[in-house]
């Protein structure tokens, strides 16, 4: 803070007497640290000399992201009417994901879990009404989110759940529609 034993610019700033807390954040606001400085006192004309404030700041700033994506899915693995399906998503989180559909006669029940680009992971459930049947499949309902990892710790949310399976390779369309996901 001073060379020589002057002020140098960082010291100097509007009459502030003693050095503050350090606070660096990330464009994505996912991590934040917080370094504090130990006070020391500035001679400045006539100015007095407050103690330094530690203020307390969170490890990180809690997100909501509205969630409009689409993957595209090719199938991993059959067994009856349950199949597990992977492959990319694009929108507002890109990255992969792993989908378990559970084929009912009226109903799709699904777990996933995502990995953005961006790291960690978000997993949750879905349940939709099937609206066609045949060569194909199509759906609609809803999904919660229940938790994540990583920058997505503590993820929750909800959103509208569409999709289309195409049986003849077995690949899925799924789409995330209106959702909302806080973490």
């Amino acid at each position: 803070m001073t060379r020589y034993d002057r002020p140098t610019r960082r010291g100097i700033g509007r009459g502030l007497a003693a050095a503050g807390a350090a606070l660096v954040l990330t464009t994505a606001g996912a991590d934040a640290a917080s370094v504090a400085a130990p006070a020391r006192a500035i001679p400045h004309s006539g100015a007095r000399t407050a103690p330094a404030a530690s203020a307390a700041v969170p490890a990180r700033d809690a997100r909501t992201v509205s969630v409009n994506d689409t993957g595209y899915l090719k199938l991993l693995h059959a067994s009856g009417e349950i199949l597990t399906e992977a492959g990319s998503i694009s929108g507002t989180l890109p990255g992969t994901a792993i989908v378990r559909l559970d084929i009912g006669a009226e109903t799709v029940t699904a777990t996933f879990t995502i990995k953005p680009a961006t790291g960690g992971s978000i997993s949750g459930t879905g349940r939709a009404k099937i609206g066609s049947d045949g060569r194909y499949t199509s759906f609609g309902g809803s999904l919660s989110v229940t938790r994540g990892t990583g920058r997505y710790a503590g993820a929750h949310g909800t959103g509208k759940l569409y999709g289309k399976i195409e049986r003849v390779h077995d690949t899925l369309t799924v789409q995330t529609r209106e959702g909302t996901l806080d973490y």
